[in-house]
Order: structure tokens, then C-alpha cells, then sequence
């Protein structure tokens, strides 16, 4: 009886028990518009993220592992879970130290990393984008088809090309310009899955804070 129910709780536990982690193929570097996030849910959580002074544009919304198909999530893993001080230090490209924990439980125990070294790469990665200056320059807000947005990170990032990223919209705004990486930061072309552009053509653009 008790080998019955050892099985029955084998074949009961979800895939992402088991230590898989690092086992994927590449990232997915997510970028949110901190102001529409604003507009859609930060507002009403009374985010710091939103306040006046935050002075927030694209912030990193998170750094998946990803594989062909589909991705992994809520690995189990051996690595310490992060300090506070950890969490909060991600704040500034982050928006908050809520975010940097929340992405670390869901997507970095999946990277095979230990927590310092997967925030050090997730900024790493932020920085290698060039994050286009002309979005700091909308004082209202305004309509622009997200294919817009695209042309705009493809313009400002040469190496960068059509099938490396796909701007999603949410509830009729922009929300994420999402930007596939190989293990190595290099770009490289999105999985089926994910490169999946808005084509909306008047999605509302908030102004920075």
C-alpha cells in the first residue's frame, strides 16, 4: 500500500517539481510601457511605480526562460531565494521590488542561476537594448498603430531584425515591446509562440509620468 501511494503521488505532482532547471533554449527579454501599465493596473494598486517622480519609460518586465514551444515556469530549484536588498536593487529598471521577486519565483528559478546572477543578467540584457528616446518626447496621449512602435526599436537597434521582436497590446494600449535573446544576450529569431505582433493600428500610448 505504501509503494501504491508513493506512485500515485509521483504521478500526481506537476512537471515543474522536478529540478529541471536551465533546461530551455533561449530568453525572452520583456519590456513594459510603464506608463500604459499605469493606466491599465499600477493606478489602482497605487504602485510607487507610478508615481510623478518615478520618471519611468520601458521598464524590464522580466528576463523568461523559453523554449522552442512554450516555457517553463515555477521550477523547483536549489538556489537561495533573493534578499530583499536584492529585490529592491532591480527597482530602478524594474519598477518595483514586487515585480523583481514575483519574476524571480515564476521565470528565474527556471535559468539554473543563483539569484545575483540572474538579476545581473536581466540588467545586462536591459542595457543592451536601446530603449528609442522618441517615446520620452509624447507630452499626451495619443494613437499609434503598434507596427510603429516596432519601426522604432528596429530603427534605433541596427543588429536588431522584424523576426527578433513583437510589441503586444493589452485592453486597447501598447503594453510590451518583447525581444528574443539567445543564452548569450545575442538576438535571435522568436518561436512561433511568441512572436505574435498586435496589429492594432490606434492603440492608446500614455506619456511618461
Amino acid at each position: 500500500m505504501r509503494h501504491l501511494l508513493t506512485a500515485l503521488c509521483l504521478i500526481a505532482s506537476p512537471a515543474w517539481a522536478n529540478d529541471e532547471t536551465a533546461d530551455f533554449d533561449y530568453y525572452v527579454m520583456s519590456l513594459s510601457w510603464s506608463a500604459n501599465w499605469c493606466v491599465l493596473e499600477g493606478d489602482a494598486r497605487n504602485s510607487p511605480q507610478c508615481d510623478s517622480t518615478a520618471d519611468f519609460d520601458w521598464i524590464l518586465h522580466g528576463l523568461w526562460p523559453q523554449y522552442e514551444t512554450g516555457y517553463p515556469a515555477h521550477c523547483h530549484t536549489n538556489q537561495r531565494a533573493p534578499s530583499r536588498a536584492q529585490t529592491t536593487e532591480m527597482a530602478d529598471v524594474m519598477g518595483t521590488p514586487g515585480l523583481a521577486w514575483y519574476q524571480w519565483n515564476k521565470h528565474g528559478v527556471c535559468a539554473g542561476l543563483p539569484a545575483d546572477e540572474y538579476f545581473a543578467l536581466a540588467r545586462q540584457a536591459f542595457a543592451s537594448i536601446v530603449r528609442p528616446p522618441v517615446f520620452r518626447r509624447i507630452d499626451r496621449m495619443i494613437t499609434v498603430p503598434a507596427s510603429v512602435i516596432e519601426a522604432a526599436f528596429l530603427r534605433d537597434n541596427p543588429s536588431l531584425s522584424a523576426d527578433q521582436i513583437t510589441i503586444t497590446c493589452k485592453d486597447g494600449h501598447i503594453q510590451e515591446a518583447r525581444i528574443c535573446l539567445t543564452r548569450d544576450l545575442a538576438f535571435r529569431t522568436c518561436g512561433p509562440d511568441v512572436i505574435r505582433d498586435c496589429t492594432q493600428r490606434d492603440a492608446l500610448f500614455a506619456p511618461v509620468r
